[in-house]
């Protein structure tokens, strides 16, 4: 089992920006990768970030890619998503989920087994 509990969302005005974390816990060793999705209300939640472990090969889709960085402190077992640049599009739930051992498409949501609680990101016009 793995636990994940991200921090760091809030309220911030469209061109600012926000840093999420993403702290795991428990059989951390068993995951490939590390992810970040996001989830407005009505809509799929949707792949924005990810990180592979072992060697740092970081993922983005082309909606985010530019302006979110994710980075890791595997000595902290900890993820980061840094959101630069906000809009007011950008506003959602932020989930940090962790993958199986076994990865086939590291951007893909049914490879996350793990889930956060999530962390609200709102930005303001």
């Amino acid at each position: 089992q793995v636990q994940l509990v991200e921090s760091g969302g809030g309220l911030v005005q469209a061109g600012g920006s926000l840093r999420l974390s993403c702290a795991a816990s428990g059989r951390t060793f068993s995951s490939y990768a590390m992810g970040w999705f996001r989830q407005a209300p009505g809509k799929e939640r949707e792949f924005i970030a990810a990180i592979s472990w072992r060697d740092g090969i970081t993922f983005y889709p082309a909606s985010v890619k530019g302006r979110f960085t994710i980075s890791r402190d595997s000595a902290k077992n900890t993820v980061y998503l840094q959101n630069n640049s906000l809009k007011p599009e950008d506003t959602a739930e932020y989930y940090c989920a962790a993958t199986s051992p076994v990865v086939d498409r590291i951007t893909s949501l049914p490879e996350y087994i793990y889930w956060g609680q999530g962390t609200q990101v709102t930005v303001s016009s």
